[in-house]
C-alpha cells in the first residue's frame, strides 16, 4: 500500500526541527508603503500564515461524545475524557471510578488501515473534594517503508507517539475547582533515519503541564432545573521538543481554552445542554512578512529562538498583520447534546478555523447510549469545504465504564 502521504507528513514534521536557513519572504504588504495593509501572497490571494507547532497529535480530540459536538469539551459534564480539555471537572463526576477507551482510525478515507489514535483515561475520586485522573495517548502511524534521496529502500519503520498523563484535580469551593496535570511525551517519527546534512533523526522526548479551573452553579428558571458550568484550560506548557541534535527545538501545541456549557432539565426524562468552547495556540505565529527580520543575523528565524514561556507570551500580539490576525487565530466549537431517561443521547456540532490559519470547518454528529456500568459513544465528521480532513466520514466511538454505579462514596 502506498503511503507517500504518510511519509511527506513524518519528514515534513522532522523539518521543522532542523536548523535550515530561513525561507524568503512569502508574503508581502498590499501597499508597501503602509505598514498597516493587508498581507498578501505574490498571485495577489490573502496570506496563508498557519501556526505550526511539533506533536501535533496532543491536540486531537479522541472522545467521541466530544467529536459528536464540534470538538467541544472543556465545560460538559465530566467523565473521564475530561483529562484532555479540563481536568479541573473530575471532582464533579457522580462516579467515584469510572474509565474510558477510544479507538480513532486516522485517514480512512485513503485506504489506510493501520493507521490510528487510541485512548485510555480514567478517574478516582478519593473523597468529596479531590479526584485523581489518568490519560494513555497512543498514536500509531503504521508500518513506512523508507528511501534515500534516489529512492532507493532501507527500511521498513512503525513511527508512533504516545502521551502518559497525570492529573490532580481538587475542589476550592462548592462551586470551584481546579487542576493540575504533568505529561510526559515521546515521539518517534523516523529513529535512526537522516536528514539533509547528516544529521540523524532521533526520539522526541518533553513534559509538559496543564493548568485548569472550573466554575459551576445551579441557574433558577421557570423551565425546570438549569446549570451552568464555565471553565477555562491551559494545556501543554512545557519544554521545547527536537529529533536531532539541533538546539533551536520546537514548540509544543500549547493552548488556551475558554468554555461555556449550559444545561436544562426539562423533566426526569429530559435534558438538553448547549455547549461552545473558544481555543487558541499560545505558539508563536510564524513571521513570512518582508518586514519581518532575523535581527540576530543566524539564519534562524526569532521566532524559533524564543523560550517556551516567552513563546507564550509572544503568542498574543505577534502575528504579522497585527490584532485582526491574532483573532483570526481563535478556533470555534458549539455543541449541543439532548438526553433522554439519562440512557439515549443525541449529539451535533460545528467547528470552525480562519481560513488563513488553517481553514478547518465541519459538522459532526452522533448517538450516545448508556446501560448500567456501560457506556458507548459513536461520532461522525462531515466535511463542509473542499479541504480535506483526516476524519473525512470516519465513524469514531468511545467506550465507558462507569464503576461508581457499584458503590457510593463512604
Amino acid at each position: 500500500m502506498k503511503k507517500s502521504f504518510l511519509l511527506n507528513f513524518l519528514f515534513t514534521a522532522i523539518a521543522l526541527t532542523t536548523v535550515a536557513q530561513q525561507a524568503e519572504a512569502q508574503c508581502t504588504r498590499q501597499d508597501p508603503s503602509d505598514p498597516n495593509s493587508p498581507l498578501i501572497n505574490l498571485d495577489g490571494t490573502p496570506c496563508v500564515n498557519t501556526v505550526v507547532s511539533a506533536v501535533p497529535f496532543l491536540r486531537i480530540v479522541a472522545d467521541a461524545r466530544s467529536g459528536a459536538m464540534g470538538d467541544a469539551g472543556i465545560a460538559i459534564s465530566a467523565d473521564p475524557n475530561a483529562i484532555h480539555f479540563n481536568a479541573s471537572k473530575l471532582v464533579f463526576a457522580e462516579e467515584t471510578f469510572a474509565m474510558s477507551a477510544t479507538y480513532t482510525p486516522w485517514l480512512q478515507n485513503l485506504g489506510l488501515n493501520d493507521v490510528y489514535l487510541a485512548y485510555l483515561t480514567g478517574f478516582y475520586k478519593l473523597d468529596d473534594l479531590q479526584t485523581l485522573g489518568f490519560g494513555l495517548r497512543y498514536f500509531s502511524l503504521g508500518s513506512i517503508q523508507f528511501t534515500d534521496q534516489n529512492g532507493e529502500p532501507l527500511a521498513i519503520g512503525q513511527p508512533n507517539e504516545f502521551e502518559v498523563s497525570l492529573a490532580y484535580a481538587r475542589k476550592l469551593t462548592d462551586n470551584f475547582s481546579a487542576s493540575l496535570t504533568g505529561k510526559f511525551i515521546y515521539s518517534n517519527l523516523a529513529a535512526g533515519q537522516q536528514v539533509e546534512g547528516g544529521e540523524t533523526i532521533e526520539p522526541g522526548v518533553a513534559g509538559a503541564a496543564d493548568v485548569a479551573m472550573t466554575y459551576k452553579t445551579e441557574i433558577d428558571n421557570n423551565r425546570g432545573d438549569a446549570e451552568l458550568v464555565v471553565g477555562l484550560a491551559l494545556t501543554n506548557i512545557g519544554s521545547r521538543i527536537t529529533y536531532t541534535n539541533s538546539l533551536v527545538r520546537d514548540f509544543l501545541p500549547a493552548n488556551i481554552g475558554l468554555g461555556a456549557a449550559y444545561t436544562m432539565e426539562f423533566d426526569e426524562y429530559n435534558k438538553l445542554t448547549l455547549t461552545t468552547d473558544i481555543n487558541k495556540l499560545m505558539v508563536p505565529t510564524p513571521c513570512q512578512a518582508e518586514t519581518c527580520e532575523d535581527l540576530n543575523e543566524n539564519n534562524i528565524a526569532d521566532y524559533r529562538e524564543q523560550s517556551s514561556i516567552s513563546g507564550i507570551f509572544a503568542s498574543f500580539g505577534d502575528a504579522p498583520d497585527g490584532f485582526q490576525e491574532e483573532l483570526r487565530e481563535l478556533m470555534y466549537s458549539f455543541g449541543v447534546e439532548y438526553w433522554y431517561d439519562n440512557q439515549f443521547a443525541v449529539r451535533a456540532g460545528y467547528f470552525n478555523e480562519h481560513a488563513q490559519k488553517g481553514g478547518r470547518k465541519y459538522l459532526t454528529v452522533g448517538l450516545g447510549l448508556k446501560y448500567n456500568i456501560f457506556g458507548l459513544n459513536f461520532s461522525y465528521l462531515v466535511p463542509t469545504t473542499n479541504q480535506r480532513n483526516p476524519l473525512d466520514n470516519t465513524l469514531r466511538f468511545s467506550l465507558l465504564f462507569d464503576f461508581g454505579s457499584m458503590g457510593e462514596l463512604e
